[in-house]
């Protein structure tokens, strides 16, 4: 009975140890997708971002973290065979970076789960970084692009131009785009860097310690698509403060 027990035993450790080996072995692109209350749209979002990176042929797993959402979106996302990752309502921030944590690619892209963003454009986003010409690319949607313009409310079109012209003045780096949420970078970049962001501010804490790193940022045009349904959870007052000081927190930390 003994020598049985230990057989077993030794059996499990095998198994556990070959599950863990799984788990983190690394592929070449994590797409993290956070979300918050898009059961409309996930769906959709989780379905295309699968296809592009089919078409890539390249090894890739897809997260989609739940930031404690009242709908379905959870439970659609892991009928597109995404990875999703459920946690307590705490900001689009932690939320990122809990995806990070668990991310094994060696590259990263985020995108937003609201079916604003193009799936189909991740290849050109990360084409500087497989080219070795960035480490950091912002997914710009005014880059090269006037028609995008009018599809952005002005006071976010206003907002955004304003840290913008905040991080020039305290980087030297101009970008057309800094609250893009689609984006890439390389993960051992991001695993350099402390964020500690919340809400919507992470964007500007990203780009701001990336510059402050000395990473090559570059920028690649990308679509926007206005939402058709919902509405965003982006508060132009209280994100832009938060924004407004992530930006000179992370400058000055």
């Amino acid at each position: 009975m003994a020598n049985y027990l230990i057989h077993e035993v030794f059996i499990s450790e095998a198994m556990a140890k070959e599950k863990e080996g799984r788990e983190y072995e690394t592929v070449s692109v994590s797409v993290v997708i956070p979300v918050y209350n898009e059961e409309v749209t996930i769906g959709n979002v989780v379905s295309r971002t699968k296809q592009a990176l089919e078409k890539m042929d390249i090894s890739y797993e897809i997260l989609v973290v739940d930031d404690g959402s009242a709908d379905r979106s959870a439970d659609i996302a892991e009928e597109q065979k995404a990875t999703v990752l459920r946690k307590a309502h705490q900001g689009k921030g932690y939320a990122l970076r809990y995806g990070f944590m668990k991310a094994r690619g060696e590259l990263v892209v985020t995108l937003d789960a609201d079916g604003s963003h193009k799936p189909e454009e991740i290849q050109q986003i990360l084409r500087p970084i497989r080219e070795d010409r960035a480490d950091f690319v912002i997914g710009s949607r005014f880059c090269y692009s006037e028609a995008n313009k009018t599809k952005i409310p002005k006071i976010n079109r206003v907002g955004n131009r304003m840290f913008n012209d905040l991080i020039w003045y305290l980087t030297g780096a101009i970008t057309s785009d800094s609250q893009s949420g689609f984006r890439a970078f390389r993960a051992s970049l991001i695993k350099r860097m402390k964020l500690s962001s919340q809400g919507y501010e992470v964007e500007s804490e990203m780009l701001v310690k990336a510059l402050k790193m000395g990473a090559r940022v570059a920028e690649a045009p990308i679509s926007f698509i206005q939402r058709t349904v919902g509405r965003s959870k982006l508060d132009p007052i209280k994100d832009g403060a938060r924004i407004l000081y992530a930006i000179i927190a992370s400058y000055l930390s």
